[in-house]
């Protein structure tokens, strides 16, 4: 919800799954946030990060690893990753 200025006032706002866009609910004690570092061309980190929420369910169905490695991808973090569920 936000105010007359724009400014979001709710308490809690929820995240959502980068891999598969579920709504990551407050008791979901199995998901994790994981912030990658930019860095430039030297391998310095810049202070810029890129943040990936995982849900529990794609963590419990083992497929965390390969959803990161596709996000990690599409935003140019890697170079090209072979799944094994290609």
């Amino acid at each position: 919800m936000e105010n007359e200025k724009g400014e979001l006032v709710d308490l809690y706002v929820p995240r959502k799954c980068s891999a598969t866009n579920r709504i990551i609910k407050a008791k979901d004690f199995s998901s994790v946030q994981i912030s990658v570092a930019k860095v430039d061309e030297n391998g310095r980190a810049t202070g810029e990060i890129q943040s990936y929420a995982l849900c529990g369910f794609v963590r419990q169905s083992g497929e965390a690893d390969d959803c990161l490695n596709r996000l990690a991808q599409r935003d140019g973090f890697l170079k090209s990753v072979w799944s094994a569920s290609r």
